[in-house]
């Protein structure tokens, strides 16, 4: 292992494409926008230039290939190896890594990372990845410009290589920020009925953390970087994953987290935070004793029904007739005024309705949030979000209509509230910590596995 065949390994392993052909396999770098040539013309001519001069010459020096590329308008580039690629196949396979198809879906470096035996080697083969994975869109941030982002995107279902990448990040101090798995749990946490969760996972890494530890062999990611950076007032590092605080929010209980595609160690589980995820898959940094404090009081953490769900009226009345608990409830229905219910929530921001105690019922915020999105004009939303905030989008409908009034179905037991009116509808699920605790069970091959059972009507009558 040397520098250059590490940088080699990091771009094969993050981007490799592998087809039937012998002479022949492709590295995929997916800049969508910031690398298509309309939109940037000199960034994609320096894209150009890296292939050609630095990566074209350490493939002939380390594998005796030659290069050439493609550029797609829509921004995802090629890089075309031509060539014996006997020996690269052999270095993959003596790694245990199977040279078919796209190289990261399946990878295991777990062998490879033993032959990265000093800093040097590591931050190459890194910076092999970040040169093909590596997002620096100025949407790659935390909330603000102020926290620039570095995030390697990872396609598939492959959480060990996630964790192993982790893992050797850590080690060069090179800490990352924040990982999104890809589960129903981070891609989908209000709505059980959202499909589309499938999004793939990013490991977000501060960008100060990255230029201190990290390194690019690509130009043009070596000067996005700088101008990402010029963007903050002050410098950024991350915390220890063991010692950083975790706030976690509630997440409801969705049907893909026995999805067959999720791992075994995975499937089947319910996670509250991207650290637990961390714990399960056994890091030695995960944050044992913080993540074991908040499971203490796991049943404010989960919802066995939507905590918000947002849809057509059509679509809402469809997912009450198919659920049984639903569909057979008895409920009251009433017009209740818009301006009282936001006066609720100016008193108390974490008051619930329509429950039987203080920590049992709806939350306020939910159903406000239910209501902007059912009284909103279809230019006020983007998607199903009210542009510029749901308070707002509510406070404008009541200076129109001062007598604003939103029809809700309010169910005989603390299953979702219906909201429905203007053509739309929203499900706010009850918060019911005592009874929703009762649903979870520890899986008895991994302790921080969290399993939780369907919810029965007995559950709730019995509460």
């Amino acid at each position: 292992m040397n520098t250059d065949k590490a940088y080699l390994l990091g771009l094969i392993i993050g981007g490799g494409i592998f087809g039937n052909a012998e002479d022949v396999f492709k590295i995929k770098l997916p800049y969508n926008k910031w690398g298509a040539l309309e939109s940037n013309p000199q960034r994609a001519g320096q894209i150009a230039g890296d292939i050609l001069r630095k990566v074209g010459q350490m493939f002939r020096a380390v594998y005796g290939l030659t290069v050439r590329y493609d550029a797609l308008l829509s921004g995802v580039w090629y890089i075309y190896c031509e060539g014996n690629s006997a020996t690269i196949k052999a270095d993959l396979l003596n790694y245990g890594i199977i040279c078919e198809g796209e190289i990261r879906g399946n990878a295991d470096i777990s062998k490879l990372v033993i032959d990265l035996i000093d800093d040097n080697l590591k931050r190459r083969f890194i910076a092999g990845l970040a040169d093909t994975i590596g997002s620096m869109a100025l949407s790659q941030r935390r909330f603000s410009d102020e926290h620039q982002i570095l995030s390697l995107e990872i396609k598939g279902y492959n959480f060990n290589f996630v964790c192993d990448l982790c893992r050797l990040l850590y080690s060069v101090n090179c800490i990352a920020d924040q990982v999104n798995w890809n589960h129903p749990n981070i891609h989908c946490t209000s709505d059980p009925y959202y499909s589309t969760w499938n999004k793939g996972f990013k490991l977000r890494i501060l960008l100060d953390q990255y230029a201190k530890f990290g390194a690019f062999a690509f130009r043009t990611k070596a000067e996005s970087s700088i101008k990402n950076r010029r963007l903050q007032q002050q410098i950024h590092c991350a915390e220890k994953c063991e010692d950083r605080e975790i706030s976690i929010i509630p997440t409801t209980v969705h049907p893909a987290e026995n999805d067959p595609r999720l791992p075994d160690t995975i499937r089947g589980g319910h996670y509250i935070h991207f650290r637990h995820f961390c714990a399960v898959l056994g890091c030695e940094h995960a944050p044992y004793r913080k993540i074991e404090r908040h499971l203490a009081k796991i049943g404010e953490l989960i919802n066995p029904f939507p905590i918000l769900c947002k849809d057509t009226n059509d679509k809402i009345e469809e997912i009450v007739k198919s659920d049984p608990l639903l569909c057979n409830r008895i409920y009251v229905i009433s017009d209740i005024s818009v301006s009282s219910l936001l006066e609720v929530m100016q008193k108390n921001e974490n008051q619930k309705i329509y429950g039987t105690s203080q920590v049992c019922g709806y939350p306020i915020r939910k159903v406000l949030q239910a209501i902007a999105y059912i009284i909103a004009d279809d230019s006020e939303l983007s998607g199903k979000r009210p542009r510029g905030g749901y308070v707002e989008v509510i406070k404008k409908h009541i200076d129109q209509k001062p007598d604003l009034s939103i029809k809700i179905r309010q169910p005989d037991l603390l299953t979702p509230l219906i909201l429905i009116g203007n053509g739309r509808g929203a499900l706010v699920g009850a918060d019911n910590p005592k009874v929703y605790k009762k649903l979870v069970s520890r899986s008895v091959k991994n302790k921080y596995k969290l399993c939780v059972r369907d919810i029965t009507e007995d559950d709730l009558r019995n509460a």
